[in-house]
């Protein structure tokens, strides 16, 4: 987990989307097999890297939104609009309300 959360920081650097993809379905599949290990089996050593894995993936947490904020800054200064970007609903599209 540890070496799949570098990876995604330097495909976060890079914008490398095809990483960042890889990455990100790494980190679903061990988070499923984490799921099912009881905390109490865990050891020290364990634990002390699960507290690291949760750290290295809030840095990377505050990354994404960072490089989320700047790329929101980009389009509207290309656009010339200040709001947020919204995808528009696609064309024959019906929405279904609760």
């Amino acid at each position: 987990m540890l070496a799949l959360l570098q990876g995604e920081r330097q495909a976060l650097a890079a914008l490398d989307l095809d990483r960042i993809v890889t990455c990100t379905n790494g980190k679903m599949d061990l988070c499923t097999k984490l799921e099912a290990v009881e905390r109490s089996s865990l050891d020290e050593e364990c634990l002390g890297v699960l507290d690291a894995v949760r750290r290295l993936n809030e840095i990377n947490r505050r990354l994404r939104n960072l490089i989320a904020t700047n790329v929101q800054n980009r389009l509207g200064a290309l656009t010339g609009h200040n709001a947020p970007y919204t995808a528009l609903p696609r064309q024959g599209a019906q929405v279904a309300l609760a």
